[in-house]
């Protein structure tokens, strides 16, 4: 894939992003930063933890910065075969503190399949959730599907950058809410500066409970990966 197309693709998906969710008047756009440490213990099994902060942009017409959230996550996975693996997260949510919203605990079992044609990786996610807050316990499912490749190149080397894409459905159930269908856009470019420290800067379009009241989200997402 030659770098100027690929570049044509990215300005065009980030402009449809921003210019279909600014048109709305009641959309949302909020910012995550994550720095995750990833260690491979072995072969077969590697465990990750990330710290995720989750913030206000823009909301009621206004520009805005304002905390929302604080994620401490852990996963731990292991490789079944070269292309397939199972994990299983903990996630623990923190909003009382912060705007009064319930804390979350997050149970996560999770199935990933990878498959590499030439220099494009593709990969199949299947998540089940069990979100556990106050008030309730909401069960979810999640299916996405991912690619990524590096933009110069078959190979992706120090000091190069590479573009991740992602699209995934979403389906929430609990006795005391009605089931909730979403889907989420991803597409972040990423740069390896070096074998143990990755950065990755993106957009997110989501759609939230599209079936009972659509709610619209943009997002922007930074993330420090660290090998160690």
């Amino acid at each position: 894939m030659s770098t100027s197309y690929t570049k044509i693709l990215l300005v065009s998906l980030f402009y449809f992003l921003g210019w279909s969710l600014f048109s709305q008047n009641d959309f949302e756009s909020l910012g995550e930063t994550e720095i995750a440490l990833n260690y491979q213990l072995s072969s077969d099994y590697k465990f990750n933890f990330s710290v995720r902060s989750r913030y206000y942009l823009y909301q009621d017409d206004t520009f805005n910065f304002e905390n929302r959230q604080l994620d401490v996550v852990h996963f731990s996975t292991l490789n079944l075969d070269y292309n397939h693996s199972l994990s299983l997260g903990v996630q623990y949510r923190v909003r009382e503190s912060i705007d009064g919203s319930s804390n979350e605990l997050r149970l996560t079992q999770q199935f990933n399949y990878i498959k590499k044609n030439l220099a494009v990786r593709f990969g199949h996610r299947i998540r089940f959730e069990q979100r556990i807050l106050e008030g309730c316990t909401i069960l979810r499912s999640r299916y996405r599907f991912a690619m990524d490749f590096p933009l110069n190149g078959e190979k992706l080397d120090i000091g190069e950058s590479y573009l991740v894409a992602s699209m995934e459905a979403l389906l929430s159930a609990s006795k005391k809410i009605k089931p909730e269908l979403n889907h989420r856009t991803t597409a972040q470019l990423g740069w390896l500066f070096s074998e143990k420290l990755k950065f990755q800067l993106g957009l997110e379009y989501r759609f939230e409970a599209f079936n009972i009241e659509t709610e619209e989200k943009l997002f922007l997402l930074t993330s420090f990966i660290l090998k160690v």
